[in-house]
């Protein structure tokens, strides 16, 4: 039954957008999120499953819990 509640989520790619200075979700060439606020919940895939995490800011963009050099590319669902 868990996994039935995943198939609503939209998945995509980490991506900044300059513009905004959010970091954001890309689904497609032409489909964003539209700019990912502080506090804003989401999976990400680390090592073949999806772990819940939240983004926040800081001195750069970074997910709660979330080892990594860097978010652009980082597969996420929300």
């Amino acid at each position: 039954m868990k996994e039935d509640l995943n198939l609503n989520k939209k998945m995509g790619a980490l991506v900044y957008d300059a513009a905004i200075d959010r970091m954001d979700i890309r689904y497609g060439l032409n489909r964003f999120h539209g700019g990912l606020h502080c506090g804003e919940q989401l999976e990400v895939l680390v090592n073949g499953r999806w772990l819940p995490t939240r983004i926040e800011k800081g001195k750069d963009w970074y997910l709660v819990g979330i080892k990594t050099e860097s978010l652009i590319g980082l597969l996420v669902r929300i």
